[in-house]
C-alpha cells in the first residue's frame, strides 16, 4: 500500500484524480479498519460490525456520478484472517464525454485466510457515456472472494437503451500468484447492438457473480445450489460455470432493474452459505 496519488491538477484537463486506500486487520475475534486515505471523488463510510466479527463497508462517490476523464483508484489491503463486506450504497452512474472515458481501477489484496464480499451495485451508463473499468484480485493461501459485477444498458426509464459509446470492463482473479479468472467484456453499440438476437435481446440487465477459494474442493455443489435458487427465480435467465482452477461463476440476465437486485441479493446469500457456511444478513442500505 506504497501508492500515493498525486493530487495537483492539471487545469487543462478534463475529470479528476481519485484515490481511495484502505487496510483492514485483525483485532481479537473482529475485523478492524487499520488504515484509511482517500481524496475526492472517493470516500468510504464508518464500516460496520456484522455478527461474528466481519467488517461491513460502504464505498461512496458523493459527487453522485462518474464523468468522462475521472480517474478513480482503489487499493484496498486484508491482513491474514480477516473478513471484509465490500458494497455501495447505490449504482454507480457513468456520465457523457466528449473527450476521454472514466476509468476505474481497483486492486484488492488478501492476506491468508481472508475472506472477501465485494458487492457494489450496477452501473447505468448515461447517453455518449464511455468507461474503462478494471478489478483484480490477489488471493493468498487460505483465502477466499465472492465477487459481483453488474450493468445496466443504461436509463431504461428514460427510453435509453445501449445508447452509450464504450464500456471495457477487465476482471481479474489470481490464487498464490497464479490466474484463476480472467474476464473481459467490451461493448460498443455503434459496432455491435447488444440487443441483437442471440444476445442481450430484450434483457437490459447483466450480472455475473464469481465465487473462489484457494483449498476448497466442494465446487460441483456449489454449482448446484446456485442452479437451485437460478431457478426459483423465473424473472432471470441463466446458469453457472466451473473455473478450472479453485472457482465458480454464474452470470444471469434480468429485465428490470429490480428483478435483478432481487436475484443478486438471493444468490449473496446462497454463495455465502455454499463456500463459508455463514448466514444471510440484513442488506439495508439506509
Amino acid at each position: 500500500m506504497n501508492r500515493e496519488r498525486n493530487s495537483e491538477r492539471n487545469l487543462e484537463r478534463v475529470g479528476r484524480d481519485g484515490f481511495l486506500c484502505l487496510r483492514f486487520a485483525r483485532s481479537g475475534a473482529s475485523t478492524i479498519l487499520a488504515q484509511s486515505r482517500f481524496s475526492l471523488p472517493l470516500q468510504s463510510l464508518t464500516p460496520l460490525k456484522l455478527d461474528g466479527g466481519a467488517s461491513y463497508m460502504m464505498l461512496l462517490n458523493p459527487t453522485g456520478g462518474v464523468l468522462g476523464g475521472d480517474h478513480l483508484v482503489t487499493e484496498i489491503a486484508q491482513e491474514a484472517g480477516t473478513h471484509v463486506c465490500l458494497t455501495t450504497p447505490s449504482a454507480t452512474r457513468i456520465y457523457r464525454t466528449a473527450e476521454k472515458p472514466a476509468v476505474l481501477e481497483t486492486v484488492i489484496r488478501l492476506g491468508e485466510g481472508a475472506t472477501l464480499e465485494y458487492f457494489p451495485d450496477h452501473i447505468i451508463p448515461h447517453v455518449g457515456s464511455a468507461l474503462r473499468q478494471s478489478l483484480r484480485i490477489e488471493m493468498a493461501r487460505g483465502s477466499r472472494a465472492i465477487v459481483l459485477d453488474s450493468l445496466a444498458s443504461g436509463r431504461v426509464a428514460h427510453g435509453e437503451r445501449w445508447c452509450f459509446t464504450e464500456i471495457d470492463s477487465r476482471t481479474e482473479v489470481y490464487v498464490c500468484g497464479k490466474p484463476t479468472y480472467i474476464n473481459r467484456a467490451k461493448i460498443v453499440p455503434s459496432v455491435k447492438r447488444p440487443d441483437q438476437l442471440g444476445m442481450m435481446e430484450e434483457f437490459d440487465y447483466i450480472s455475473c457473480m464469481g465465487l473462489f477459494a484457494d483449498g476448497f474442493t466442494s465446487w460441483k455443489e456449489v454449482s448446484a445450489g446456485l442452479n437451485e435458487e437460478l431457478k426459483s427465480m423465473p424473472h432471470v435467465h441463466g446458469g453457472t460455470t466451473l473455473v478450472s482452477r479453485g472457482g465458480c461463476v454464474v452470470r444471469f440476465l434480468a429485465r428490470s432493474a429490480s428483478d435483478m437486485t432481487l436475484a443478486n441479493k438471493k444468490l449473496w446469500d446462497a454463495a455465502r452459505g455454499l463456500l463459508a457456511g455463514l448466514p444471510a444478513f440484513d442488506h439495508r442500505k439506509y
